[in-house]
């Protein structure tokens, strides 16, 4: 059995979708991000770095969404969620992993999370207006580089779709039109109809 602890609107709704799909029996914890319970002592005595997710196994905890969403492909192969008899093929969906986790969501936290790269207001004002921009720029990599269709990876769903899913929702509030990268709509569109999906979303709603 395993634990999520998760916020609602956080990259953790990809690990969480992934639990989903693979069958896992899982709980989850929420933590409330506006009384700053992720940095509670319990639950920095979880995860020190105070951010979500965080999955506890059997064998102690892991953090970074492209770590544990690896560890739910590996864990589960029959769910087939990444191409785990392939070296070169997984080392993909890693690497695609990796771009969301370091580049794609460092753009995005700078909307609110200037404190970490500045100090002076202005700084802040101007990390924001850059937003559209460094976001915008990623997505349209992904669509014309990166993206294989119908599914990330191509054929197959992989872990890496509930992670761009996650992503993409905070589009609109980066001001960047989704519209402007039809595939990644598209997958968009049909993410939000797959069954785990919904009852992931609802869950976390609730």
């Amino acid at each position: 059995m395993f634990k999520l602890y998760f916020a609602p609107g956080t990259c953790a709704l990809a690990s969480h979708i992934a639990l989903e799909e693979a069958g896992a029996e899982y709980t989850t914890e929420r933590l409330n991000f506006k009384a700053n319970q992720q940095n509670s002592p319990d639950y920095l005595k979880i995860n020190p770095k105070g951010r979500v997710p965080a999955l506890v196994t059997d064998r102690g905890i892991l953090t970074e969404t492209p770590a544990m969403l690896a560890f739910i492909a590996q864990t589960f192969p029959r769910a087939k969620l990444a191409p785990l008899d392939d070296a070169f093929a997984f080392a993909q969906v890693q690497a695609f992993n990796s771009y969301l986790c370091s580049t794609v969501h460092v753009a995005h936290a700078h909307k609110m999370r200037g404190a970490r790269w500045a100090t002076e207001e202005s700084s802040f004002a101007d990390m924001k207006r850059m937003i559209p921009k460094t976001v915008g720029g990623c997505f349209a990599l992904i669509e014309q580089q990166m993206f294989r269709g119908p599914w990330v990876m191509g054929e197959q769903y992989t872990v890496c779709d509930p992670y761009l899913f996650t992503i993409a929702q905070w589009l609109e509030g980066d001001s960047v039109d989704i519209a402007a990268t039809p595939k990644v709509a598209d997958h968009f569109k049909r993410m939000s109809e797959r069954p785990a999906v919904r009852k992931v979303l609802d869950a976390e709603r609730a």
